[in-house]
């Protein structure tokens, strides 16, 4: 919300250059976090007096990386039809940045309503609300696994 009401080219952060189609946000984080540490050395209410354009600056960024990858990746493998799901796809910048790629390159696009964009948390909350409901419990012996090879 405080995206839209500021000034995507206020406020210019590096982005990270990972080859291939694969991102990460780790160094654009840190580097976001060293960015607020130095300027609220000189000015304690810096954030406060620039958090639209701080929100409308940093998701721009988001949003070139991930639309730079999908470029690629759509020019390079030939991809014509493109999809966006989960809580991202609710994000109205990346919307946007969608449907202006699908008009440019002649993409096809599939973009869910916004009632359907949950999070994947959601998708895990209900999932064990229904085991909950049918009985379905495991032992305390059970571990969390956060990767599972497919």
């Amino acid at each position: 919300k405080l995206a839209k009401q500021g000034d995507p080219g206020r406020f210019t952060f590096s982005k990270p250059h990972i080859a291939g189609y694969d991102y990460s946000f780790s160094g654009l984080k840190t580097s976001f976090l060293y960015f607020l540490r130095d300027e609220l050395k000189t000015d304690p209410g810096f954030i406060g007096k620039n958090k639209e354009d701080l929100c409308a600056s940093l998701q721009k960024t988001i949003v070139d990386i991930l639309m730079d990858k999908l470029y690629r990746a759509s020019k390079e493998l030939k991809i014509k039809e493109v999809a966006v799901a989960g809580g991202v796809s609710a994000n109205s910048g990346l919307r946007a940045a969608f449907e202006d790629y699908s008009r440019r390159y002649g993409w096809k696009i599939h973009i869910p309503k916004f009632a359907y964009t949950t999070d994947n948390a959601a998708m895990v909350a209900i999932s064990g609300y229904y085991k909950y409901l049918d009985g379905e419990f495991c032992g305390k012996d059970v571990a969390p696994y956060a990767r599972v090879s497919i």
